[in-house]
Protein backbone atom coordinates (compact mmCIF):
# COMPACT_ATOMS: atom_id res chain seq x y z
CA UNK A 1 0.00 0.00 0.00
CA UNK A 2 3.10 2.04 0.80
CA UNK A 3 5.88 3.80 -1.70
CA UNK A 4 8.64 2.53 0.69
CA UNK A 5 9.16 -1.65 1.57
CA UNK A 6 9.95 -2.36 4.93
CA UNK A 7 12.14 -5.43 6.25
CA UNK A 8 12.22 -6.33 10.10
CA UNK A 9 14.39 -8.17 11.54
CA UNK A 10 13.82 -9.57 15.36
CA UNK A 11 10.26 -10.42 16.30
CA UNK A 12 10.62 -10.33 20.19
CA UNK A 13 8.93 -8.24 23.31
CA UNK A 14 9.70 -5.15 21.34
CA UNK A 15 10.13 -5.95 17.80
CA UNK A 16 7.17 -7.60 17.57
CA UNK A 17 4.80 -5.07 18.48
CA UNK A 18 6.59 -2.75 16.35
CA UNK A 19 6.24 -4.72 13.18
CA UNK A 20 2.56 -5.21 14.43
CA UNK A 21 2.13 -1.59 13.67
CA UNK A 22 3.48 -1.48 10.88
CA UNK A 23 1.51 -4.37 9.63
CA UNK A 24 -1.74 -2.67 10.70
CA UNK A 25 -1.40 0.77 8.87
CA UNK A 26 -0.77 -1.21 5.55
CA UNK A 27 2.32 -1.28 5.17
CA UNK A 28 4.73 -3.17 3.37
CA UNK A 29 6.52 -5.92 4.81
CA UNK A 30 9.17 -8.60 4.74
CA UNK A 31 10.23 -10.05 8.21
CA UNK A 32 12.72 -12.45 9.46
CA UNK A 33 13.38 -14.64 13.23
CA UNK A 34 15.56 -17.35 14.11
CA UNK A 35 12.17 -18.25 15.67
CA UNK A 36 9.90 -19.45 12.89
CA UNK A 37 6.75 -19.78 14.82
CA UNK A 38 7.31 -16.05 15.39
CA UNK A 39 7.78 -15.96 11.82
CA UNK A 40 4.82 -17.43 10.77
CA UNK A 41 2.19 -15.41 13.10
CA UNK A 42 3.25 -12.44 10.61
CA UNK A 43 3.07 -14.82 7.28
CA UNK A 44 -0.49 -15.37 8.53
CA UNK A 45 -1.09 -11.71 9.02
CA UNK A 46 0.40 -10.92 5.58
CA UNK A 47 3.72 -10.01 5.65
CA UNK A 48 6.07 -12.10 3.74
CA UNK A 49 8.99 -13.92 5.31
CA UNK A 50 12.80 -13.75 4.25
CA UNK A 51 14.85 -17.25 4.19
CA UNK A 52 18.00 -14.73 5.01
CA UNK A 53 18.98 -11.38 6.02
CA UNK A 54 20.69 -10.64 3.14
CA UNK A 55 17.63 -11.66 0.93
CA UNK A 56 15.28 -9.06 3.48
CA UNK A 57 17.98 -6.53 2.63
CA UNK A 58 18.23 -6.82 -0.90
CA UNK A 59 14.33 -6.82 -1.49
CA UNK A 60 13.71 -3.50 0.72
CA UNK A 61 14.07 0.17 1.21
CA UNK A 62 14.22 0.59 4.61
CA UNK A 63 15.68 -2.58 7.06
CA UNK A 64 14.65 -2.66 10.60
CA UNK A 65 16.92 -4.43 13.28
CA UNK A 66 15.23 -4.49 16.78
CA UNK A 67 17.99 -7.58 18.42
CA UNK A 68 18.59 -8.47 21.94
CA UNK A 69 22.50 -8.10 21.99
CA UNK A 70 25.18 -6.40 20.25
CA UNK A 71 26.38 -9.78 19.79
CA UNK A 72 23.47 -11.12 17.82
CA UNK A 73 23.01 -7.91 16.12
CA UNK A 74 26.57 -8.01 14.20
CA UNK A 75 25.84 -11.27 13.67
CA UNK A 76 22.82 -10.49 11.67
CA UNK A 77 24.91 -7.67 9.52
CA UNK A 78 28.03 -9.22 9.08
CA UNK A 79 26.77 -12.78 8.22
CA UNK A 80 27.67 -13.84 4.63
CA UNK A 81 24.20 -14.19 4.56
CA UNK A 82 23.41 -10.83 6.50
CA UNK A 83 22.01 -7.43 6.11
CA UNK A 84 25.55 -6.04 4.90
CA UNK A 85 26.00 -7.98 1.84
CA UNK A 86 22.01 -7.19 0.80
CA UNK A 87 22.54 -3.38 0.90
CA UNK A 88 23.04 -0.83 -1.98
CA UNK A 89 22.79 2.63 -2.61
CA UNK A 90 20.26 4.48 -0.80
CA UNK A 91 18.79 1.78 1.38
CA UNK A 92 18.19 2.73 4.57
CA UNK A 93 19.35 0.51 8.29
CA UNK A 94 17.52 1.90 11.17
CA UNK A 95 18.75 -0.20 14.71
CA UNK A 96 16.00 -0.39 17.05
CA UNK A 97 18.22 -2.48 19.60
CA UNK A 98 19.41 -0.74 22.75
CA UNK A 99 22.69 -1.40 22.23
CA UNK A 100 26.15 0.00 22.22
CA UNK A 101 26.95 3.20 20.96
CA UNK A 102 30.64 2.43 19.36
CA UNK A 103 29.08 -0.62 18.15
CA UNK A 104 26.30 1.29 16.09
CA UNK A 105 28.82 3.61 14.96
CA UNK A 106 31.11 0.63 13.78
CA UNK A 107 28.44 -1.14 11.93
CA UNK A 108 27.50 2.18 10.34
CA UNK A 109 30.38 2.48 8.66
CA UNK A 110 30.31 -0.88 7.11
CA UNK A 111 26.44 0.69 5.80
CA UNK A 112 28.50 3.68 4.79
CA UNK A 113 30.91 1.65 2.52
CA UNK A 114 27.74 0.14 0.39
CA UNK A 115 26.34 3.77 0.11
CA UNK A 116 23.81 3.02 2.27
CA UNK A 117 22.67 5.09 5.02
CA UNK A 118 22.77 3.92 8.96
CA UNK A 119 20.53 5.40 11.38
CA UNK A 120 20.08 4.24 15.27
CA UNK A 121 16.44 4.41 16.48
CA UNK A 122 16.28 2.95 20.20
CA UNK A 123 12.63 2.98 21.70
CA UNK A 124 11.58 4.15 25.23
CA UNK A 125 8.30 3.94 27.11
CA UNK A 126 7.65 -0.09 27.76
CA UNK A 127 6.10 -3.09 25.50
CA UNK A 128 2.62 -1.58 26.31
CA UNK A 129 2.90 0.90 24.59
CA UNK A 130 4.79 -0.57 21.66
CA UNK A 131 1.68 -2.78 21.41
CA UNK A 132 -0.79 0.64 20.28
CA UNK A 133 1.99 2.63 18.59
CA UNK A 134 2.02 5.31 21.45
CA UNK A 135 5.83 4.22 22.37
CA UNK A 136 8.82 7.52 22.16
CA UNK A 137 11.34 6.63 19.43
CA UNK A 138 15.29 8.85 19.55
CA UNK A 139 16.73 8.28 16.71
CA UNK A 140 20.67 9.90 15.41
CA UNK A 141 21.77 9.96 12.48
CA UNK A 142 21.75 11.51 8.99
CA UNK A 143 18.64 14.33 9.12
CA UNK A 144 17.77 14.23 5.42
CA UNK A 145 17.30 10.45 5.87
CA UNK A 146 15.45 10.87 9.26
CA UNK A 147 13.06 12.71 7.25
CA UNK A 148 12.73 10.47 4.52
CA UNK A 149 11.47 7.73 7.36
CA UNK A 150 9.32 10.02 9.26
CA UNK A 151 6.32 9.27 7.87
CA UNK A 152 6.88 5.19 9.19
CA UNK A 153 8.66 6.30 12.80
CA UNK A 154 5.10 7.87 13.43
CA UNK A 155 3.14 5.00 12.80
CA UNK A 156 5.37 2.76 15.04
CA UNK A 157 6.00 6.00 17.72
CA UNK A 158 3.90 8.98 19.12
CA UNK A 159 6.89 11.16 20.22
CA UNK A 160 9.62 10.88 17.98
CA UNK A 161 13.01 12.96 18.31
CA UNK A 162 16.06 13.27 16.39
CA UNK A 163 19.08 13.67 18.73
CA UNK A 164 21.61 14.16 16.17
CA UNK A 165 24.55 12.24 14.80
CA UNK A 166 24.26 8.65 14.48
CA UNK A 167 25.06 6.76 17.93
CA UNK A 168 23.00 9.78 20.02
CA UNK A 169 19.80 8.50 20.06
CA UNK A 170 22.01 5.38 21.65
CA UNK A 171 23.40 6.95 24.24
CA UNK A 172 20.07 8.82 25.23
CA UNK A 173 18.60 5.15 25.61
CA UNK A 174 21.22 4.01 27.84
CA UNK A 175 20.48 6.99 29.81
CA UNK A 176 16.60 7.23 29.97
CA UNK A 177 17.24 3.07 31.06
CA UNK A 178 19.75 3.81 34.05
CA UNK A 179 17.48 6.31 35.49
CA UNK A 180 14.17 3.81 34.67
CA UNK A 181 16.25 0.88 36.56
CA UNK A 182 17.16 3.59 39.44
CA UNK A 183 14.09 4.53 39.97
CA UNK A 184 12.94 1.11 40.43
CA UNK A 185 14.96 0.04 42.78
CA UNK A 186 14.53 3.07 44.46
CA UNK A 187 10.50 2.26 44.63
CA UNK A 188 11.31 -1.25 46.34
CA UNK A 189 12.86 0.71 49.46
CA UNK A 190 9.82 3.25 49.43
CA UNK A 191 7.16 0.14 49.42
CA UNK A 192 9.52 -1.33 52.34
CA UNK A 193 9.12 1.35 54.22
CA UNK A 194 5.67 2.10 53.36
CA UNK A 195 4.39 -1.34 54.12
CA UNK A 196 5.98 -1.58 57.54
CA UNK A 197 4.70 1.61 58.44
CA UNK A 198 1.15 -0.18 57.70
CA UNK A 199 0.27 2.56 55.49
CA UNK A 200 -2.61 1.47 52.86
CA UNK A 201 -0.25 0.51 49.61
CA UNK A 202 -3.00 1.71 47.46
CA UNK A 203 -3.48 5.05 48.98
CA UNK A 204 0.49 5.23 48.67
CA UNK A 205 0.52 4.19 44.91
CA UNK A 206 -1.95 7.70 45.00
CA UNK A 207 -0.40 9.74 46.69
CA UNK A 208 3.69 8.93 45.30
CA UNK A 209 1.95 9.72 41.70
CA UNK A 210 0.55 12.81 42.57
CA UNK A 211 3.65 13.87 44.20
CA UNK A 212 7.33 15.26 43.29
CA UNK A 213 8.37 11.66 43.86
CA UNK A 214 6.56 10.43 41.04
CA UNK A 215 8.16 8.75 38.14
CA UNK A 216 6.82 6.67 34.85
CA UNK A 217 8.03 3.60 36.67
CA UNK A 218 6.33 3.89 39.41
CA UNK A 219 3.10 4.81 37.46
CA UNK A 220 3.67 1.38 35.53
CA UNK A 221 5.73 -1.20 37.36
CA UNK A 222 4.27 -0.03 40.76
CA UNK A 223 1.28 -1.63 39.42
CA UNK A 224 2.40 -4.74 38.70
CA UNK A 225 3.95 -5.31 41.93
CA UNK A 226 1.45 -4.20 44.11
CA UNK A 227 -0.51 -7.05 41.75
CA UNK A 228 2.12 -9.28 42.66
CA UNK A 229 2.50 -10.85 39.01
CA UNK A 230 6.23 -8.43 38.68
CA UNK A 231 4.92 -9.07 34.64
CA UNK A 232 6.34 -5.67 33.15
CA UNK A 233 7.56 -7.73 30.12
CA UNK A 234 11.13 -7.10 30.38
CA UNK A 235 13.51 -9.61 31.98
CA UNK A 236 16.33 -9.00 34.93
CA UNK A 237 19.31 -9.81 31.52
CA UNK A 238 17.95 -7.04 29.63
CA UNK A 239 17.98 -4.96 32.62
CA UNK A 240 21.46 -6.06 33.22
CA UNK A 241 22.53 -5.59 29.43
CA UNK A 242 21.27 -2.05 30.16
CA UNK A 243 22.49 -1.10 32.53
CA UNK A 244 26.26 -2.52 31.85
CA UNK A 245 26.24 -0.33 28.80
CA UNK A 246 25.93 2.66 30.68
CA UNK A 247 28.32 2.04 33.60
CA UNK A 248 30.71 1.02 30.82
CA UNK A 249 29.90 3.99 28.84
CA UNK A 250 31.03 5.98 32.36
CA UNK A 251 34.31 4.32 32.41
CA UNK A 252 35.14 5.00 28.90
CA UNK A 253 34.47 8.95 29.47
CA UNK A 254 36.57 8.69 32.35
CA UNK A 255 33.39 9.88 34.52
CA UNK A 256 33.56 8.31 37.81
CA UNK A 257 30.14 7.90 39.04
CA UNK A 258 28.87 6.57 42.20
CA UNK A 259 25.05 5.20 42.24
CA UNK A 260 25.61 3.45 38.98
CA UNK A 261 27.37 0.83 39.65
CA UNK A 262 25.71 0.45 42.91
CA UNK A 263 23.07 -0.71 40.68
CA UNK A 264 24.48 -2.66 38.47
CA UNK A 265 25.37 -4.67 41.68
CA UNK A 266 21.86 -5.36 42.75
CA UNK A 267 20.60 -6.20 39.68
CA UNK A 268 23.53 -8.83 39.08
CA UNK A 269 22.39 -9.88 43.35
CA UNK A 270 18.85 -10.01 41.84
CA UNK A 271 19.53 -12.17 38.44
CA UNK A 272 21.09 -14.27 41.02
CA UNK A 273 18.37 -14.58 42.99
CA UNK A 274 15.46 -14.95 40.70
CA UNK A 275 16.95 -15.96 37.31
CA UNK A 276 17.85 -14.30 34.07
CA UNK A 277 14.70 -14.31 32.52
CA UNK A 278 12.94 -13.55 35.98
CA UNK A 279 10.79 -10.01 35.25
CA UNK A 280 13.13 -7.38 36.06
CA UNK A 281 10.25 -5.60 37.83
CA UNK A 282 11.05 -8.39 41.06
CA UNK A 283 14.01 -6.42 41.97
CA UNK A 284 11.88 -5.38 44.31
CA UNK A 285 11.17 -8.48 45.87
CA UNK A 286 15.05 -8.43 47.26
CA UNK A 287 13.34 -5.48 49.64
CA UNK A 288 10.87 -7.80 50.43
CA UNK A 289 12.28 -11.20 50.80
CA UNK A 290 15.20 -9.09 53.24
CA UNK A 291 12.43 -7.39 55.47
CA UNK A 292 9.94 -10.97 55.23
CA UNK A 293 7.13 -8.47 53.94
CA UNK A 294 5.13 -7.99 50.37
CA UNK A 295 3.86 -5.73 48.67
CA UNK A 296 0.59 -6.35 47.85
CA UNK A 297 -2.80 -4.49 47.21
CA UNK A 298 -5.92 -5.01 45.67
CA UNK A 299 -7.25 -3.83 42.51
CA UNK A 300 -4.00 -3.90 40.17
CA UNK A 301 -3.34 -5.16 37.31
CA UNK A 302 -1.19 -8.24 36.33
CA UNK A 303 -0.50 -7.15 33.30
CA UNK A 304 -0.15 -3.45 32.21
CA UNK A 305 -2.14 -2.38 28.64
CA UNK A 306 -2.00 0.64 27.35
CA UNK A 307 -5.67 2.43 27.46
CA UNK A 308 -4.11 5.24 25.28
CA UNK A 309 -5.77 5.57 21.71
CA UNK A 310 -3.33 4.83 19.13
CA UNK A 311 -2.74 8.48 17.25
CA UNK A 312 -0.34 8.98 14.65
CA UNK A 313 2.74 10.06 16.13
CA UNK A 314 4.62 13.53 15.37
CA UNK A 315 8.28 15.14 16.10
CA UNK A 316 8.95 16.82 19.09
Amino acid sequence: MKEMKIGFIGLGNVGGKLADSLLRNKFELIVRDLDENLANKFLVKGAKVAKTSKELAEKVDLIITCLPSTKICAEVMEAEDGIINGLSKDKIWLEMSTTDESEVKRLGKLVEEKNAVPLDGPVSGGCHRAATGNIAIFVGGERNAFEKILPILTVMGRKILHTGKLGSATILKVITNYLASTHLVALGEAWTIAKKSNLDLSKVYKGIAVSSGNSFVHETESQVILNGSYNINFTMDLVLKDTGLFDNLAKKLDAPLEISPLIVKIFKDGQKRYGSRAWSSMIVKRMEDLNNIDFRANGFPDELIDNEQEEKGYEI
